[in-house]
């Protein structure tokens, strides 16, 4: 029995220690949106590994399309700039697109899964993403 509660305790330290970084600090704006792939601005989502900006979130997002029936979108709202007062949404590197530049902080992210790779603590806020498997793709939170 002690030995349980010592366990319950334990778990109930751990997950409390965890809640005070787990708050991504890109504000979570409500959006429910679909896009036509096949139409000019959006036609890079045709294939895998295109992307695309789409108005919505934070400071716009941008939507990237990893395998055959799979897209993410991401803010472009840096984690790292957590007043928001950058300019400049996070935008693909003009070397590696994978890799999403902040130039205000010098922070970089992965297009691929939105983790961290230098200057933050946080990954990127990313958005759900519904694709109808013809032309259709539906990014909301």
């Amino acid at each position: 029995m002690k030995i349980h509660f010592i366990l319950l305790i334990f778990v109930g330290l751990l997950v409390s220690g965890c809640k005070k970084n787990s708050q991504n600090p890109v504000p979570s704006i409500q959006f429910d949106i679909a896009i036509n792939i096949t139409l000019p601005s959006y036609s890079a989502l045709i294939g895998v590994s295109g992307w695309a900006y789409v108005n919505g979130g934070s400071k716009g997002i941008i939507v990237y399309r990893r395998g055959v029936d799979e897209f993410i979108a991401f803010d472009r709202h840096s984690p790292a700039d957590e007043d928001g007062s950058c300019a400049t949404p996070l935008y693909p590197g003009a070397n590696n697109f994978l890799e999403l530049l902040d130039d205000c902080n010098s922070a970089l992210f992965s297009l691929y899964d939105g983790s961290p790779i230098s200057g933050s603590q946080y990954g990127l806020r990313q958005y759900q993403t519904s694709w109808n498997g013809n032309e259709t793709l539906r990014i909301f939170n």
